[in-house]
């Protein structure tokens, strides 16, 4: 791999982060919160800081009175979503956020968690942490992605913490750690690029050790796996595996038929033949928004004046979850809720993250690692969960080539991108599996 300045920048960086013998939290009156081998001594911009959560009425004022002077374009001239998010699925939202969607409802749910902040690499990443109250509970940090937040996230906190509450053993308990990527949601904003994955993955790693987690897993999906893998490619001291909802294992043939968009290559069998179906239409069909962001993020200027922009921007993710979400708003009841999808939408409204989240597209670009969905060749045991409705239900037969280390692949029935925010008890249950066989490391 070709070595860059910016590589190097950020090689010293975690080298300076993780030589740093003090590691402590100053978080007043949240010390139950971490491990008692947290160590009691802080160094200089290593303090852990407890997050309030508030916005004035004022931006929710803005909010409705911006929905409902809403300029609407022309109807789609197809009676289906060929020409992208439908009109009447966004006037359906529109109407609902401007009069009966209630933010405060959401914000006090997430005052009621433990949140935190905490310098590292020169940014504030904020964070969510929740210990289980089971002992031998295994650490583990989730990452969200685009067009995700912590939101995504929230409902898997109790089954994961508390199993035994949630039909589970406390054999399997996690402590729980949820991060908000930089320029997403609470974590600082960067001013200058190069945040990559490879970075967080870097940056994630000094969050699990300032927190005194010395053995601890990685969870994500979307950019969250992109940072999970990039984490297990630099074995970090105490991470044990990866659990990822969204593999990178298209092999090579498959990935260069694809980009030629040609037919596949011969001898596919049906679960891998159904993934290129998917990945061949998500290619053809569904990668406009991540063409555009990869490109040029500072063009959307749109998107942070108009909240009815930005929600059609973000709802335009994966004909699947599109469809999903057209779904609710047609009043079906399905995984997610309206007020789930507009909970998601309004924090990236209030924090104004709209540009700063769509830069990772362009740093990712511009300092690239490989394909989205190509193999890194990882070392470290892996475990899969291949969702039907994802952008591509990976196959067991790739997963396995991909993690010489495969320790749990399963096909859940049902769920799709945005798995723990849809399906939460079976998330739960995948991870609880997945990650069995490394407990007894700790």
């Amino acid at each position: 791999m070709r070595t860059t300045a910016a590589d190097e920048t950020i090689d010293r960086d975690r080298r300076r982060f993780l030589s740093n013998a003090a590691i402590g939290i100053a978080a007043a009156g949240a010390a139950h919160l971490f491990p008692a081998n947290a160590g009691a001594a802080v160094a200089a911009g290593d303090s852990v800081r407890p997050f309030s959560i508030g916005f004035p009425q004022e931006q929710l004022d803005d909010l409705r009175r911006r929905i409902a002077a809403t300029r609407w374009p022309d109807k789609e001239t197809v009676p289906d979503d060929m020409q992208g998010v439908q009109l009447a699925t966004v006037q359906k939202l529109a109407e609902y956020w401007a009069t009966d969607y209630d933010w405060r409802r959401m914000e006090a749910r997430l005052k009621a968690l433990p949140n935190f902040v905490t310098e590292i690499d020169g940014l504030d990443i904020h964070f969510i942490h929740v210990r289980s109250k089971h002992e031998n509970a295994l650490p583990v940090i989730v990452t969200h992605g685009w067009p995700g937040s912590i939101i995504e996230q929230l409902k898997i906190i109790g089954p994961l913490t508390d199993p035994t509450a949630h039909g589970g053993s406390a054999a399997d308990a996690f402590h729980v750690v949820i991060p908000s990527l930089p320029g997403y949601g609470f974590s600082g904003k960067p001013t200058a690029p190069g945040w990559t994955p490879v970075r967080i993955a870097q940056v994630w790693a000094v969050l699990m050790q300032r927190l005194g987690y010395t053995k601890y897993v990685a969870q994500g999906g979307d950019w969250g796996n992109a940072v999970s893998e990039q984490m297990a490619l630099q074995q970090p001291p105490g991470l044990l595996g990866i659990h990822t909802n969204m593999a990178a294992t298209v092999p090579a043939d498959v990935s260069k038929a694809l980009a030629a968009g040609g037919p596949p290559p011969a001898g596919l069998s049906p679960d891998e033949t159904r993934a290129w179906d998917q990945l061949d239409d998500f290619y053809k069909n569904g990668l406009g928004y991540a063409i555009e962001m990869n490109n040029r993020p500072q063009t959307l200027y749109g998107i942070v004046d108009s909240p009815v922009g930005l929600a059609a921007w973000m709802l335009d993710h994966d004909i699947r979850s599109y469809r999903l979400i057209a779904r609710v708003f047609d009043g079906a009841a399905e995984g997610l809720t309206r007020d789930d999808i507009l909970d998601n939408v309004t924090l990236y409204w209030l924090t104004n993250t709209a540009i700063s989240s769509a830069r990772l597209y362009w740093d990712n670009a511009h300092f690239p690692t490989g394909g989205f969905f190509d193999p890194r060749g990882i070392r470290i045991p892996v475990a899969v969960s291949a969702f039907p409705d994802e952008i591509y239900q990976a196959p067991k037969s790739w997963a396995e080539k991909a993690y010489p280390k495969l320790i749990h692949y399963n096909r859940p029935d049902k769920g799709g991108h945005f798995a723990a925010w849809e399906q939460p008890a079976v998330f739960s249950a995948e991870l609880r599996a997945a990650f069995r066989p490394l407990r007894q490391t700790i």
